[in-house]
């Protein structure tokens, strides 16, 4: 099975990999921006929206998907960092904190005017960081790649106290969640 994966995230693609995925890898570049008042759920699937159907515009005969995943901590939206600076700041919000891990995504086949939309929530708490810890963890370089500055498949794992709902999903993809609705298309439906 073979799709066309419009992100250039290493993890999204090593995460279909895992599920015996095949893919294409056709990243969307497409602008990220967070306007103010939005609801983050929408947000996030309708950039993963907007992302599949940027490259399906191309590949209009397969399935593409896009997808978006945005960390909520207090009620603030944090993509990814753009300095040491803001790590900092965001890692030390999750301190201590539950927060929420959205991902939309969207799966298109435009030549069969499909579009199947989803989006999937987890809620992650973090034991209390020390300054230093922090610090030591924005110097890893982990962070700067990663919505809400650390990744849960690596060094941030440490920091994980609890988690509520698909693991998956912090890492960038849902996968259950994905597979289940390409199971909507003919060429996946076994």
């Amino acid at each position: 099975m073979k799709i066309i994966l419009a992100s250039s995230s290493p993890r999204r693609k090593e995460l279909l990999e895992q599920i015996g995925l095949q893919m294409q890898v056709v990243p969307s570049h497409l602008p990220e921006s967070m306007p103010d008042g939005v609801d983050f759920a929408s947000h996030v699937v309708e950039m993963a929206r907007a992302k599949s159907l940027m490259v399906a515009a191309e590949f209009p005969d397969d399935v593409v998907l896009g997808a978006d995943t945005l960390v909520i901590c207090r009620g603030k939206p944090l993509g990814k960092p753009k300095d040491a600076d803001d790590a900092f700041n965001m890692l030390s919000c999750l301190s201590g904190a539950w927060h929420q891990v959205q991902s939309g995504i969207c799966l298109t086949k435009t030549s069969e005017h499909i579009e199947i939309t989803d989006v999937v929530s987890t809620d992650v708490r973090f034991y209390p960081l020390s300054r230093q810890e922090i610090e030591e963890y924005v110097r890893s370089g982990e962070p700067f790649d990663k919505a809400g500055a650390y990744g849960i498949q690596g060094l941030g794992a440490r920091f994980v106290q609890e988690i509520r709902g698909c693991f998956f999903n912090v890492v960038g993809l849902p996968l259950g969640i994905v597979w289940q609705r390409l199971k909507t298309f003919p060429e996946y439906n076994r």
